[in-house]
């Protein structure tokens, strides 16, 4: 698998930078057989705990189904309110994706392993290989639209079971009530792989409702996807380093940052190149950091510090 797959970003997550030191609780429940995994707190069969020592549980189950992994903490606010919104929507899916909650205080090798800077933090695991999807607690629709691609991705690589779940009700996941006609023609563009007609669906709808927030940022999302759609990260970044002014070979790997989490990444590169360059060539530049930080948003820490550090090169 080359390329960070579906993604979205990076609405308030906690910097885990500053945490080195919390005081651990004691472990975790270990998750319970790949196969039949425990749920956690006794909702649903898809939805499980994990910790370090049963991983490996976890990476076989991969082979079979597409694992996300939540990695989250007590303390964490935004996680608390990802985490409901994940699991409804992998209950909904009815056994295509399971859901593996890791608690970082509890399994500092995991948090480790998944280089996670930040949680909310949420990634998959496709035959065993780690796929990036975002960070942050971000809404429900971008949380729909991101598993649609992982499924497809699946698809792509062979894995394609499911997860009986017998003895989930239909109370466990009511039924929702239907999109907009252009929301719903996004989706299903997104789903089929079709970015273009997913932006064009979007653009629609905020010509009919400038203040449609979800249309907005799905447009923002769905136009990263498109421009990093079929990547190499590798062959993305030996072309940067072998080009370290060309604005589309930098441009690719910020964008493939941002979607694998990376955001500082992401904005430590091009502003960088903005420096760079001479001042009647920046424009560009300046237009793509600022659709990256909407697409972070204006209040996030890591946004504030990099707009700080593009004012200081404008002026």
């Amino acid at each position: 698998m080359s390329t960070p797959a579906p993604g979205s970003v990076m609405r308030g997550a906690v910097d885990l930078s500053s945490l080195r030191n919390r005081p651990q609780p004691s472990a975790a429940p270990a998750a319970g057989a790949p196969a039949a995994p425990a749920p956690a707190g006794g909702a649903s069969p898809l939805v499980f705990d994990v910790t370090d020592a049963s991983f490996g549980e976890v990476l076989e189950l991969s082979r079979t189904v597409p694992v996300v992994i939540d990695l989250w903490a007590e303390w964490c606010g935004p996680c608390k309110q990802l985490s409901p919104v994940l699991e409804k929507v992998v209950i909904e899916l009815g056994g295509r994706l399971v859901l593996a909650k890791v608690d970082v205080d509890a399994n500092p090798q995991l948090a480790q392993g998944f280089r996670a800077q930040s949680i909310p933090m949420v990634l998959a695991l496709v035959a065993g290989q780690p796929v990036p999807l975002f960070t942050g607690a971000v809404p429900e629709q971008q949380v729909r639209d991101v598993f649609a691609q992982l499924l497809q991705l699946a698809a792509q690589h062979g894995v394609t079971g499911t997860v009986p779940v017998d003895g989930v009700t239909d109370d466990v996941a009511p039924e929702e009530p239907p999109l907009p006609p252009l929301h719903a023609e996004a989706f299903a563009a997104i789903e089929e792989g079709d970015y273009a007609r997913a932006i064009t669906a979007y653009e629609k709808a905020l010509a009919e409702n400038p203040r449609d927030a979800d249309a907005r940022a799905g447009l923002g999302q769905v136009r990263l996807l498109d421009r990093v759609q079929g990547a190499d990260l590798q062959a993305a970044r030996d072309a940067a380093a072998a080009e370290p002014t060309g604005l589309d070979a930098q441009f690719l790997v910020a964008d493939l940052d941002v979607v694998g989490g990376h955001v500082d990444d992401a904005f430590g590169r091009l502003l960088d190149l903005f420096q760079a360059l001479p001042a009647d060539d920046r424009a560009s530049v300046r237009e793509r950091l600022l659709e990256l930080f909407g697409l972070v948003g204006d209040d996030d820490a890591r946004v504030i510090r990099a707009r700080a550090r593009l004012a200081s090169l404008l002026f």
